[in-house]
């Protein structure tokens, strides 16, 4: 039979160059089937194929089965006349060679056969891009690699106890999405899922991810239950990229700080501590845990604490390698801001030693020629103790309010980070301003029935409680005015008092004296550190600037600001 086809744009090349011709057999990869205006029957939209053979001598039937002699009708070819006749040169034109002729059918059939089995397998099943799937999408089959595999965990909450673990998986074109698995599921899928294997996944649901917890750019996340088909594709692992890895340099880690984003970072191991056991205050748990140091051609170190299974089997490995400084690759690390800035990894961290990638091997040719031989320096060494996140100087990246609420689009894909000299001009006291807080974990309690406090991410009850800032305030510059929000390290150091205090205030000696002591801490000069990101409110975005860090005025650097910026206008004369 015949079918109109249309074919897009991206493959007009294959068309100019020859790749596709008339009588040409090609191997539909992806296609939908659409209705043409002003056409009456349908045509298939290509979206995605590949050449199998070039131009056929001539376009052949499908063989057909006769039933009535049970044999097979061979298509029909043109008759060879073998002649031979002598040109006026004396040239003697030799028959035309007889050929083979065969049909589409035999030349798919027979490029299977030579294919390994997983390849024909992959034939008999449609396979979608993982950029095509959406929830609202039937039935779709999927081939990942698994490139990333998150620990089992265990959570609590009002519905009862479960267990869930996630994978990040990646399809041949390098789209990446993260599949999650609860309970019967997560059970059943756990041991399965292999790091660096290849699989054929389906009847998987889909829906919208949420922004805050999200590990790759994928606008949906997978959810996989107990009914869901995953199976291996042996011998495929070349179809499907390795692990994909963003690198952000030692130096540049400032910016992640304490943040939701998770990075990843290369380097050359200087030094590894043994492992020891620490007992986790939240289920008394013991967990292992290991240092190590690395340091890339920043000429940067940072401590990367490693936990759990990477503590104990790689840990070791590096251990006994460290010696000749190996190069790790650790995936997806959360940072924190102990000691100024530090690396830690978390379930669904992974790590590759001395990986076969372009990073690792000029990161070794620098270490050999250069590196070895150079003093290294921690990202925190030389930075002021007010800035407890270690992260940047308050004298760099000063700018003025007006730079930050003048441009709408800061932070919109990560977090922007400024210093500021500005005025407290108010402190929004109309809301609450302090949060009953766990005095274990810090997060919001609520009254237990009877007496105590109840913790939601502890489990349990408590007498007492602490109280912890979310405030509110308007700071000023020359520039203008702008809306931040501050929590309790920093807004202790603007207001002078813990929130515990101020609350005595407030209840013992009456609203008045609250208020003086608001009143008091309005109109100091301040150095702040503020992230600046976008969040979304009423289907509206909008600016949100939090104070990260602060600091008292230091006016001899001050005056050295002030000194640069005079000569730059000097000089612009």
């Amino acid at each position: 039979m015949n079918l109109r086809a249309i074919f897009p744009s991206n493959i007009s090349a294959e068309v100019i160059s020859g790749g596709i011709q008339n009588k040409g057999l090609v191997r539909i990869l992806d296609y939908t089937l659409n209705d043409i205006p002003n056409k009456s029957e349908k045509y298939l939209i290509v979206t995605k194929c590949e050449v199998v053979c070039p131009a056929l001598e001539m376009e052949f039937k499908a063989e057909e089965s006769n039933e009535e002699s049970g044999t097979i009708k061979k298509p029909k070819q043109e008759t060879l006349v073998e002649h031979e006749a002598k040109a006026g040169t004396g040239i003697i034109l030799k028959p035309k060679q007889e050929t083979v002729a065969k049909s589409a059918a035999q030349i798919v059939y027979e490029q299977r056969e030579n294919m390994a089995p997983a390849a024909r397998m992959s034939l008999t099943r449609r396979v979608h891009p993982l950029v095509s799937l959406n929830p609202y999408q039937g039935n779709w089959t999927i081939k990942v690699r698994v490139t990333s595999k998150g620990n089992m965990r265990t959570y609590r909450n009002a519905r009862g106890e479960g267990c869930v673990f996630n994978v990040e998986l990646t399809d041949e074109d390098g789209t990446q999405i993260q599949a999650t698995m609860f309970n019967e599921a997560a059970r059943k899928f756990y041991d399965r899922f292999q790091l660096g294997k290849v699989y054929y996944i389906s009847k998987g649901t889909l829906k919208v991810a949420n922004k805050q917890f999200k590990t790759v750019k994928n606008d949906y996340e997978m959810t996989l239950n107990e009914n869901s088909e995953v199976e291996e594709a042996a011998n495929e692992e070349t179809f499907i990229p390795e692990t994909k890895f963003n690198f952000v340099p030692i130096d540049q880690l400032g910016p992640y700080v304490n943040g939701r984003e998770l990075v990843d970072v290369i380097g050359v191991v200087q030094n590894v501590s043994d492992k020891v056991l620490l007992r986790r205050k939240m289920d008394n748990e013991t967990v292992p845990k290991r240092d190590m140091t690395i340091a890339d051609e920043t000429k940067r170190t940072v401590v990367v604490s490693l936990w759990n299974d990477l503590a104990t089997g790689l840990g070791q490995e590096l251990l006994d390698l460290a010696d000749k400084s190996p190069i790790v690759a650790i995936k997806s690390l959360k940072v924190g801001d102990f000691q100024g800035v530090s690396l830690s990894t978390i379930g669904r961290s992974t790590m590759q030693v001395n990986p076969d990638i372009p990073e690792a091997k000029r990161l070794r040719t620098w270490y050999e020629s250069e590196g070895k031989g150079t003093t290294m320096a921690s990202i925190s060494a030389g930075l002021s103790p007010s800035f407890k996140t270690g992260a940047r100087s308050m004298y760099s990246d000063r700018v003025a309010l007006s730079h930050i609420t003048g441009n709408p689009s800061l932070g919109e894909d990560k977090p922007s980070f400024f210093s500021v000299r500005v005025y407290v001009s108010l402190i929004r006291n109309d809301q609450g301003m302090w949060y009953r807080a766990c005095k274990t974990c810090n997060k919001k309690v609520t009254e237990a029935v009877g007496s105590g406090y109840w913790c939601e991410g502890c489990q349990k009850n408590d007498d007492r409680c602490n109280l912890r800032y979310i405030m509110v305030l308007k700071v000023s510059d020359s520039s203008g005015d702008a809306w931040v929000s501050a929590f309790n390290e920093e807004a202790e150091k603007i207001i002078g008092s813990p929130a515990d205090e101020l609350d005595k205030l407030k209840s013992e000696e009456g609203t008045m004296n609250y208020q003086e002591k608001l009143k008091e801490a309005t109109w100091i000069p301040h150095l702040f550190m503020v992230s600046v990101t976008q969040n979304e409110y009423n289907n509206e975005k909008r600016q949100r600037i939090t104070v990260r860090a602060v600091a008292p005025i230091d006016f001899a650097a001050e005056s050295k600001i002030m000194l640069e910026e005079i000569k730059k206008l000097t000089d612009s004369k």
